[in-house]
């Protein structure tokens, strides 16, 4: 089966989240299911330099009247095959893929994305004479108009080339001035409540969950969470009427990248039931960080965006029980400019107790989930999450709040399923600080209780969160819609 990925991002050539992990994971395992899988990229500079064995499939010209060119080729840091849309005016600037070097959205957001949709509708409907898709499988909002293309588009021959449309977060809705739908080559009744329009706006997100023949997203319950209105960011209502299309399927882990057995990022390897390397890493990172050298306390890591959405704003108001309690924190992360400021500070006036790294580092990453001993992930909503799954990987227990991808993953350390060995992590149900705080004050205990912790730690780390499941069960959804 034929698969064309479409996203805006992709490990290990460009990453600012978990969406650029799942798209450089997923078309791997996919091939290894069977299919045959391109991924349509935009031209930013890393994914350009990613490109190899190149070569010039067609000039465009957008629907603004923009010339681009479409390029061919192969990304041989993953071994999968690739469309990139080579357009320098858009996409060669600096900053993140989204947004400028001041965290200012680029104005012309709304071209730079359409042109990614526009261009999957055209693969879709026979661009490239030697391969067609049978499935579009488009990810997130920033390519959530290929489906709204391939709605409007002439009829064909032949069967009619499916789509799908995962959410990553529902959050990140991609909201643009409905005065640029004639720009973008969409016509009249694309803007209408039946359609991408939403409170007067052109919805990318919308577009995708609207025209998309299935929707899926990245957990389960979070498939669940977004037909409420608490979790619906203003689009449940659309969501229950399609729930009959819509799914979930778990993310999983690069279990290639992410191993502490085979990881040459991190101090020294290691793995379930041969520990000794771990004490290593945690004393590798408390002495690049200044930290007090001590074994006797668990270490919180965090690698996360720094935002209320993620519930570090829980951690924060924690720190003083965590370091009374002789625990330590190492962060890393960027986000919101009154969160970086307080943690800093926090870091600045306890250098024993907490180091906090602002940006994103990934070999720093992996040292902090192969050095700490809880993950923190206390979200306030988590589609799926990945730092948890990295967690059980590494050893390091997630502390989670009862959300999402995290509901679905992290298994409390009950009595009871700590006596099943089912056990992997800490769980508190009530977004407050007090619910944080008890869950922490729990992880202390365990940590104490060191036979108990180890057992603990070995299951988790002996979980298998590769990508195999996650990809048949695509499979089987392309398998679905096709037919």
């Amino acid at each position: 089966m034929n698969i064309l990925q479409v996203s805006a991002e992709l490990f290990p050539l460009l990453k600012t989240g978990g969406l650029a992990d799942v798209a450089g994971a997923l078309p791997g395992a996919l091939q290894a299911e069977g299919c045959d899988v391109r991924v349509l990229l935009p031209g930013f500079t890393p994914i350009l330099e990613g490109l190899d064995k190149v070569k010039h499939l067609t000039e465009l010209v957008t629907p603004w009247g923009e010339k681009v060119h479409l390029l061919a080729g192969e990304l041989s840091a993953l071994g999968v095959k690739a469309y990139v849309i080579e357009a320098p005016a858009l996409c060669a600037r600096p900053g993140n893929p989204y947004e400028d070097t001041h965290r200012h959205p680029y104005g012309d957001n709304h071209r730079r994305f359409a042109l990614l949709g526009w261009v999957a509708s055209l693969l879709a409907q026979g661009l490239d004479s030697l391969w067609q898709p049978q499935v579009v499988h488009s990810h997130d909002w920033h390519a959530g108009l290929a489906s709204a293309y391939l709605a409007f588009a002439p009829p064909r021959e032949g069967p009619r080339v499916r789509t799908v449309f995962t959410v990553h977060n529902l959050a990140y809705q991609g909201l643009f001035s409905g005065h640029h739908l004639a720009e973008l080559g969409l016509p009249p009744a694309a803007m209408s409540i039946h359609g991408l329009e939403y409170h007067g706006q052109i919805s990318f997100m919308k577009a995708g969950l609207f025209y998309s023949d299935r929707i899926t997203t990245v957990s389960p319950t979070y498939a669940q969470e977004i037909q409420t209105p608490e979790q619906g960011c203003g689009l449940d209502g659309l969501l229950r009427g399609r729930r009959h299309v819509l799914s979930g399927i778990l993310n999983g882990v690069d279990e290639s990248i992410w191993n502490p057995a085979t990881d040459k990022l991190i101090q020294s390897r290691y793995e379930a039931g041969k520990m000794a390397g771990k004490a290593q890493c945690r004393a590798a990172l408390q002495n690049a960080f200044g930290l007090e050298a001590q074994s006797t306390r668990p270490v919180f890591g965090v690698v996360s965006r720094l935002t209320e959405q993620k519930g570090l704003h829980l951690v924060l108001a924690a720190l003083d029980a965590m370091v009374a309690q002789g625990g330590q924190l190492v962060m890393l992360g960027s986000g919101e400019a009154w969160m970086e400021n307080a943690f800093r500070a926090y870091a600045e006036n306890h250098p024993e107790s907490v180091a906090v790294h602002l940006g994103y580092d990934e070999s720093l990453a992996h040292r902090i989930f192969a050095a700490s001993d809880v993950t923190l992930v206390p979200s306030r909503f988590e589609p799926c999450g990945l730092t948890q799954m990295y967690g059980f990987k590494y050893g390091s227990l997630p502390l989670a709040h009862r959300v999402g991808g995290l509901a679905d993953t992290v298994v409390d350390c009950s009595l009871e399923d700590m006596a099943a060995q089912q056990a992997n992590g800490f769980i508190f149900d009530d977004f407050s600080q007090a619910g944080f705080e008890r869950a922490m004050r729990r992880a202390f205990a365990l940590y104490a209780r060191r036979k108990d912790w180890a057992d603990v730690v070995n299951h988790a780390m002996r979980l298998s969160m590769g990508w195999q499941r996650s990809a048949r069960a695509y499979v089987a959804l392309y398998q679905q819609v096709t037919h």
